[in-house]
């Protein structure tokens, strides 16, 4: 067994999607990379485990092309309620035209991998919980572990700290992070269940979500076939500070599984619910100091429509990690006045606009009035998935790229406080 590691020149936190890619491609760009993480893998996430033609690229580009092609892959979203099913496809362009869905076990597992292949050294059952500071740069991190039965603690000394610890982010809020909840976020709750159609080449989207009540709530259910006999099925729903979400998730999710039951060929018992609660649209300040940075679920990188962020993870473990590469000579940069630009240029435009349409869900009766108009139209709905999964790049130059664009600069002058400050 190789020494535990007492110092590095790049620390990442957490080895989800974002820790991993970004310690990838810090390896693969020549730096020494610890990546730690507070469990021991394999492990789960509670996720809904769906991969858009977004990951697919930032997958393939880390050199999973491979493994992607033996997992599940699937041609668009079914999206359903208010009386009608559409058949949606992925709108491909200069992105990838199918998605698939694999269960975070794997997954993580299969990143963490490739950041190991790199080069990275692992440093697993260390939970980040403080910091050392010397004149404003984060200088060590310590860690708590179990060694022997006993709970000890150990610190890491680094030259510069990547944080990927989720959307609590424990250690984000030791160095200042705030999340601000009055613009929309997200709670939601997945299981698995067997199914009779585990192979469906859809991922079903349920935009008619009811309560016990028979009520309509501002969320969705879904379900993502798994290929393996399986499928993930969950709710999840908006709030904000004025409009929270009172719901109880794991009840909701039965009633929702209950209701498909039938028609998805459900088999057995719920297994492996667990929920979480999600900053969304780049909610959160105090993302970067003078040489540390926070990133994906951490950094609020969530889509406000879908609550999607293993895209935004890989692609901000990717950004960060050759912001780390391109300044690795140079001791003078601050971060704090390079990272929060950077993802503001990247995502604040379409994570402003998000969140504004975000927060009219919440509105009541807003989905119950507007959902039978917008399910009446195909080409609306197409519109609307490419929009609200996050399929509209820099390099597209089409109709509906341009308009979304500048709703979005026109929706961040409207902002109080724009995303990531």
């Amino acid at each position: 067994m190789p020494a535990l590691p007492t110092e590095t020149d790049v620390l990442v936190i957490g080895a989800g999607p974002a820790g991993a890619a970004a310690a990838a491609w810090a390896s693969r760009g020549g730096l020494d990379v610890v990546l730690a993480d507070a469990q021991v893998f394999p492990r789960d996430k509670t996720c809904g485990d769906g991969l858009t033609p977004r990951a697919i690229h930032e997958l393939t580009s880390l050199g999973l092309g491979e493994w992607l092609q033996g997992q599940p892959r699937n041609l668009g979203l079914r999206a359903a309620g208010f009386g009608q099913t559409l058949m949606l496809p992925w709108p491909g362009g200069s992105l990838p035209n199918y998605g698939s869905a694999v269960p975070r076990t794997e997954l993580d597992a299969r990143i963490r991998e490739v950041a190991l292949s790199a080069g990275a050294i692992p440093l697993d059952g260390h939970r980040a919980v403080d910091v050392e500071f010397d004149r404003g740069r984060v200088a060590a991190v310590t860690f708590t572990c179990v060694v022997e039965g006993k709970k000890v603690n150990r610190v890491v000394r680094c030259k510069r700290l990547v944080v990927a610890d989720g959307a609590k982010s424990q250690l984000g809020r030791r160095l200042g992070r705030e999340w601000h909840k009055d613009t929309a976020y997200g709670v939601a709750g997945r299981a698995y269940i067997r199914s009779g159609r585990s192979d469906d080449k859809w991922i079903s989207s349920h935009l008619e979500l009811r309560g016990e009540h028979n009520e309509v709530l501002s969320g969705y259910g879904w379900i993502f076939p798994l290929g393996d006999g399986e499928v993930n099925i969950g709710v999840g729903t908006l709030a904000t500070t004025k409009r929270p979400a009172d719901v109880n998730l794991r009840a909701l999710t039965e009633l929702y599984t209950d209701q498909q039951r039938a028609q998805w060929a459900l088999d057995g018992e719920l297994q492996l619910f667990s929920s979480a609660l999600l900053p969304m649209g780049g909610a959160v300040s105090n993302i970067a100091g003078s040489n540390w940075m926070l990133i994906g679920d951490a950094a609020g990188c969530v889509n406000p429509l879908n609550g999607e962020g293993i895209d935004y993870g890989l692609e901000t473990g990717n950004l960060a990690a050759h912001i780390l590469i391109d300044t690795k000579d140079s001791s003078a940069v601050d971060y704090s006045l390079v990272w929060p630009g950077e993802l503001s240029i990247r995502y604040g435009t379409a994570f402003s606009i998000a969140r504004r349409l975000a927060g009219l869900l919440t509105v009541p009766g807003f989905i119950k009035t507007m959902g039978p108009v917008g399910m009446r139209s195909a080409a609306l709905m197409t519109i609307a998935l490419r929009v609200m999964g996050n399929l509209v790049t820099e390099e597209d130059r089409d109709a509906t790229a341009r308009v979304w664009r500048t709703a979005g600069r026109a929706s961040m002058k409207l902002d109080d406080r724009p995303p990531f400050s």
